[in-house]
C-alpha cells in the first residue's frame, strides 16, 4: 500500500511526543511516503492538517494534554478532537487521533504507544 502520509506532532511535551512518533513511525508500510511537521501544541493540530488535507491520503495526529489546574485542558482537548473529527468526516480522509489526555505526567508517560494505535487505525480505514 504506497500512501502518503502527514503525521502532525505537537512538541510541548518533547518526551511524550517522542514516544507518540515513534510508535507511529514503526507501524507504518515501508513503502509510503511519510512527512512530519511539528507544531507547539495540540491547538494547531486540526489547521495543519487542513492546510495539508488535499496532500495526502492519511494523517496522524500526535500530542499530549496534561490537565493543570485550570479548565484550560478541557476547552483544548474537546476542540481539538472536535475539530480533526469533523475535518476526517468532511473530507473523507482517515485521520487517527494520538492525542493522548492526561491528568498528569505519569500517565502521559505510560501512554506513549497510543501512536502506533492511532496508526492502525488509519490504516484499517484505508484497507476498508
Amino acid at each position: 500500500m504506497k500512501k502518503k502520509f502527514l503525521i502532525v506532532v505537537a512538541n510541548y511535551y518533547k518526551d511524550i511526543s517522542k514516544g507518540l512518533l515513534s510508535s507511529s513511525k514503526r507501524l507504518i508500510p515501508k513503502s509510503s511516503n511519510v512527512n512530519i511537521i511539528e507544531v507547539p501544541g495540540v491547538f494547531e493540530i486540526p489547521l495543519t492538517i487542513k492546510k495539508n488535507i488535499k496532500k495526502y491520503d492519511a494523517f496522524i495526529a500526535l500530542g499530549c494534554v496534561i490537565k493543570g489546574q485550570t479548565p484550560h485542558f478541557d476547552f483544548i482537548s474537546q476542540s481539538s478532537i472536535n475539530a480533526i473529527m469533523n475535518l476526517s468526516v468532511d473530507n473523507k480522509k482517515p485521520i487517527g487521533n494520538g492525542i493522548i489526555t492526561c491528568l498528569n505526567f505519569k500517565q502521559a508517560k505510560v501512554r506513549k504507544k497510543k501512536g502506533a494505535e492511532a496508526t492502525k487505525a488509519v490504516l484499517s480505514v484505508l484497507t476498508q
